[in-house]
């Protein structure tokens, strides 16, 4: 994140009692100007937590940071014994064991977010977080500060670093929640405590981790523990499994959705189309959107994202001004128009079966009859349910209509048979690593084709739609 010259100062004093720590060396008269954990970019006046990663242990950083001018830093217990402390002493360096650094990070971010004295909305669900985040923050910041990720900074390190960034001007915050296992959205929402918690939907998503959809609406219900007394669920209304949650809330809950018990609720306006527009129904008034976003899931997200406006007090236009700038998130239904005229859909950032339905279903409304193709990659964190996962997508790309499908990855054969077994012809099936698809997709692409590329994030296909947007842009 770049630095922030108006954050809230830390004291040392304010450092352990944020996280416990044990003062091993230095004055608690010492004050600091941020918190930071990346050694190439923290700077003199900030206080360095040394993480343990899986690839780097800030604490091998810690020597020549301090060397170089950083003044204090917050270390593991048990590597106290490896660090100068007795020369620190004499140089006057603060430095604070904790048990923990990583549950350290959060609980000065948890004391951060309480003394900045924020509102926080949290989001969660299998798809759709960050856009719809991003559209309750385009509604929100036309009323008030607030702060949101500066990417997708929704795990144990991402969030606290987002909260360690409020400042006094800040009166809202969004916070995107993820996870992969049991127990990590309990842990974020007790570091950011809500006063709104929304739940975007449910879906097969982490099932290495979390064994069945049942664990994963389980883990994600999490969230729904931490809210605030006085606060609000937002629940998405089309979701059998988000609905469930509901009757079980003893705080108040707001319902988003197309359907008749929704709150919140959108109209369709007929036939799917390239503009994304629909009617927004709020209890009192009515008004038309235009999102400037494709697919008709982001409706849903919209939806969301509306919810919080209407709680908050917002009129129905600025609900609509907000949702209406909204653009969309790097790597998330991206489309780009070539100056060869071939149309690319970036959708890189990551996958899961309900996330590739819908781009599939994106697609082909997209295209509007002209050639479709796709380029799948894994999706990954399905555990024993990704075989027959993969070969859905690839029956799914079959039956929506899709003309040439390309696949890489360990389950690219899978997801092959899939499309054959409902009938698309072996020969507009190409299997291969990137290097081979991009070459074959140059030999095969004419103006006027459609191009999705989907895969999680491991996949890294995002190397597939620079090199083809080049390529159709030369």
């Amino acid at each position: 994140m770049a630095k922030n010259t108006n954050l809230i100062p830390w004291s040392v004093q304010d450092v352990l009692d944020a996280t416990g720590g044990i003062l091993v060396s230095g004055s608690r008269n010492h004050n600091f100007g941020g918190v930071g954990i990346d050694s190439r970019t923290i700077t003199s006046v900030d206080l360095f937590v040394a993480i343990e990663g899986d690839r780097h242990d800030g604490h091998c950083f810690a020597t020549d940071l301090i060397d170089s001018g950083v003044h204090g830093l917050v270390a593991a217990r048990d590597k106290i014994d490896t660090l100068p402390c007795s020369r620190w002493q004499k140089q006057g360096v603060v430095c604070i064991a904790v048990d923990d650094t990583t549950r350290a990070l959060g609980d000065m971010a948890a004391f951060n977010r309480k003394r900045a004295h924020v509102s926080v909305v949290a989001v969660t669900g299998s798809n759709g977080k960050t856009s719809t985040r991003a559209m309750i923050t385009a509604v929100i910041a036309g009323r008030h500060a607030t702060l949101v990720p500066e990417d997708n900074f929704n795990n144990e390190i991402g969030l606290p670093l987002t909260l360690l960034q409020l400042t006094p001007a800040h009166r809202w915050a969004v916070m995107e929640l993820g996870m992969n296992h049991f127990g990590e959205i309990r842990r974020l929402a007790e570091i950011c405590s809500p006063d709104m918690g929304i739940i975007t939907n449910i879906g097969p998503a982490h099932l290495e981790g979390l064994g069945s959809i049942d664990g994963v609406m389980q883990a994600k219900a999490e969230l729904l523990e931490k809210i605030k007394p006085g606060g609000i669920i937002i629940l998405n209304a089309d979701d059998p499994r988000t609905l469930q949650m509901a009757p079980k809330q003893v705080l108040e809950v707001l319902l988003f959705g197309m359907g008749a018990n929704a709150d919140i609720k959108g109209k369709a306006m007929g036939a799917p189309n390239r503009k994304n527009s629909f009617i927004l129904a709020l209890p009192a008034e009515e008004i038309r959107i235009d999102l400037q976003v494709h697919g008709d899931f982001m409706i849903a997200n919209a939806l969301a994202a509306a919810a919080v406006g209407y709680q908050l007090g917002f009129s129905a236009d600025e609900i609509k001004t907000g949702l209406e700038s909204f653009q969309p998130v790097s790597g998330r239904m991206n489309v780009m128009q070539t100056s060869m005229g071939l149309n690319i859909i970036d959708d890189t950032y990551n996958a899961n079966p309900g996330s590739m339905a819908a781009a599939i279903k994106t697609l082909m409304v997209l295209a509007a009859g002209n050639p479709a193709i796709m380029v799948a990659g894994d999706m990954l964190e399905l555990g024993d349910q990704a075989t027959s996962l993969h070969f859905e997508i690839g029956g799914k790309a079959a039956c929506e209509g899709i003309g040439r499908l390309y696949s890489t990855g360990s389950f690219s054969q899978v997801i092959a048979d899939g499309a054959l077994a409902q009938g698309m012809d072996a020969g507009n099936i190409f299997i291969g690593s990137q290097a081979e698809i991009i070459n074959d997709l140059q030999q095969y692409l004419r103006p006027d084709h459609w191009v999705l590329v989907k895969g999680s994030r491991g996949m890294a296909l995002e190397r597939t739609v620079r090199e083809i947007r080049n390529w159709a842009n030369k």
